[in-house]
């Protein structure tokens, strides 16, 4: 019979303690890891089937060609031809022209959506206007009509002989062309900012109503009346909403297809390459030419994320440089 002092059994008690607790962390820190799997899963499924998938497929076919020897009469085999798509698609002058389009459809476009949207939610949140509610729901609702439908009503609007806005101008005695070389752009640009208007307004709208109200008050007892307050109280408080929005205009401009696809039945002026997005639908629909296409998908995607990054580093380095001031 063996015999436990009471000395031993208080040194098993301080051992196993310790283990106890250490076992209890490791499976707290299991759950936090399953359960953060679990949330973060649909991001990565998504993440893969809708990005990543599609990316890797547009780089394979990038790098490889159809090839029908015997004068095309042969049969078709898939070749390796490296960089060959690309340098066609950085050498052709209609893909370049279309790059230099939305480069100048962006330089019009996000300044006034950033700047019209954040003009319209500080009008809203200083409470001058009456109504906020209607006032928000009048502006978001363009919002809710799909991109094509917002560009036929304004097929519709812009061609000559049965707009009644031409008409109207017209007995008037002034003549416009919204289809015209020099006021094709900014008609596109009218487009994009009656569909998003109102729901970057919203997002800045949400942002204000998160800036503290002592901040504001504080402003109004130092005698800044409300366009001080607006600018210069307000606005830095929501720098992150600003660069959110330019950011994903600025994503969304270099992708413009819908209204220049749409007018262009009736307007000479835009033609089947117009942009980026046409010149890849163009290429792979119209010529069969998917090497091509998936060429100039992989060009347009990297510009676009060195333009956001960019726009990042951008903002991060003036924020970095205030608060050092």
């Amino acid at each position: 019979m063996t015999a436990t002092t009471p000395h031993a059994r208080t040194t098993t008690l301080h051992t196993a303690a310790p283990a106890a607790a250490g076992r209890t962390r490791r499976a707290a820190r299991r759950r936090r890891l399953a359960a953060c799997a679990a949330l973060m899963a649909p991001f990565f499924v998504l993440l893969v089937t809708v990005f990543l998938i599609p990316v890797g497929t547009a780089l394979y076919l990038s790098f490889y060609s159809d090839d029908h020897p015997g004068l095309g009469f042969g049969p078709g085999r898939t070749v390796f031809v490296g960089l060959r798509s690309y340098a066609a698609v950085l050498t052709d002058p209609t893909f370049l022209s279309g790059l230099g389009t939305v480069a100048l459809y962006c330089l019009v476009y996000i300044p006034v959506m950033v700047v019209g949207a954040l003009a319209l939610a500080l009008l809203l949140d200083s409470g001058v206007v009456r109504l906020r509610a209607w006032a928000q729901l009048g502006l978001f609702l363009p919002h809710a009509v799909p991109g094509i439908i917002a560009a036929l009503i304004w097929l519709y609007l812009y061609t000559p002989g049965i707009s009644p806005v031409i008409a109207l101008f017209a007995k008037a005695d002034i003549t416009i062309d919204f289809l015209g070389l020099h006021t094709v752009l900014p008609s596109m640009v009218n487009i994009a900012l009656w569909s998003n208007l109102g729901y970057n307004m919203v997002v800045f709208y949400a942002a204000l109503q998160a800036v503290p109200r002592e901040v504001i008050e504080a402003s109004v007892v130092d005698g800044a009346g409300p366009v001080r307050t607006a600018l210069q109280v307000k606005t830095p408080l929501v720098r992150a909403s600003i660069v959110m929005v330019a950011m994903f205009t600025l994503i969304w401009g270099l992708q413009l297809f819908t209204e220049p696809m749409l007018l262009s039945q009736s307007s000479p002026m835009i033609n089947s390459r117009f942009s980026p997005s046409m010149y890849i639908y163009d290429a792979a629909f119209t010529r069969n030419n998917y090497s091509l296409a998936a060429a100039a998908s992989v060009v347009l995607l990297l510009c676009t994320i060195a333009l956001s990054y960019g726009v990042t580093r951008f903002t991060s380095r003036s924020t970095t440089a205030e608060e050092a001031r």
